[in-house]
């Protein structure tokens, strides 16, 4: 690692300088989860920067993210690790009493998945576990010896240790309840939308080259699409999205515009509908 920050607003500054702008409550989060070699998930609707989050953190540390994204039916095969069956097979075939098999459930054939790499990489990676809550509760069971030792066991190898904890974030949009015993082995924190300045300010920090007053115009244009009756509300990332869109055009926010690029903000057929018939309201507040 570069080594962890000494206060809360050294990481603050060092989240900032790698275009991640964390209020107190988030910084403060991180900071004790380091600190405490606790894991830290993190909740919020989709694209208000929670992924976002751990990469400016393997920044910030100088370590490698290792992702683990997770998704409906994922088991230990796909997370933990894997066996390679065909090099195993090249290797008993190159033996010469065809009844020993040698170390074929070595380290040597195990293919590492994101935990396993996680593990091995000690606290020189950044663990993401995304989405945790699109896994199912047995995979969400699974994990709970590794969030409380950082330790899983391989029946043909044994127990595999971290030497030093990583850095653990989870995400979640929940799309369900998480159960309390995970929830128990984390500090938590919920990232709201920012406020409008914040807004701006996350705008000009990803998108450098973006005019200031068009990062005004986009911002609040997508603050009152929040206010929609939408299936989809546009996060962050559509914000920024957005204004680079119009950015790349050359053009600036009127309805006009909005109507040509309104594919990069909103995702959803329906809403589409919805917006179409606001967009005097969403460009200038009018209608």
């Amino acid at each position: 690692m570069t080594g962890l920050p000494g206060s809360i607003d050294e990481l603050q500054q060092r989240l900032a300088d790698n275009a991640y702008l964390a209020d107190r409550g988030l910084a403060t989060g991180v900071f004790l989860a380091l600190s405490l070699g606790q894991p830290l998930l993190v909740e919020g609707e989709a694209g208000v920067g929670k992924t976002e989050l751990a990469k400016a953190m393997a920044a910030v540390l100088g370590v490698q993210l290792i992702r683990l994204q997770c998704y409906e039916g994922i088991d230990a095969n796909q997370a933990l690790y894997d066996w390679d069956y065909a090099r195993q097979l090249v290797y008993l075939r190159t033996l010469q009493e065809p009844g020993d098999a040698g170390d074929v459930f070595s380290e040597r054939f195990l293919v590492e998945r994101p935990l396993l790499a996680a593990l091995h990489a000690s606290d020189h990676a950044v663990l993401l576990i995304d989405e945790i809550d699109r896994a199912d509760e047995e995979f969400e069971a699974f994990l709970l010896e590794l969030l409380s030792d950082f330790q899983v066991t391989i029946p043909e190898i044994g127990p595999v240790r971290a030497t030093r904890p990583p850095f653990v974030v989870l995400t979640s949009n929940r799309t369900r309840e998480l159960h309390d015993a995970l929830r128990r082995r984390c500090l938590y924190h919920w990232i709201e939308y920012p406020e409008l300045n914040r807004e701006v300010e996350i705008v000009r920090a990803r998108a450098p080259e973006i005019e200031a007053s068009l990062a005004v115009d986009v911002s609040t244009a997508t603050g009152r699409l929040r206010e929609l009756d939408l299936v989809k509300r546009p996060g962050v990332a559509e914000t920024i999205s957005w204004a680079k869109a119009l950015g790349v055009l050359g053009r600036q926010l009127d309805a006009s515009s909005a109507a040509d690029t309104i594919g990069v903000v909103i995702k959803d057929h329906d809403d589409v509908h919805v917006v179409t018939e606001r967009l005097d309201w969403v460009v200038d507040g009018d209608g």
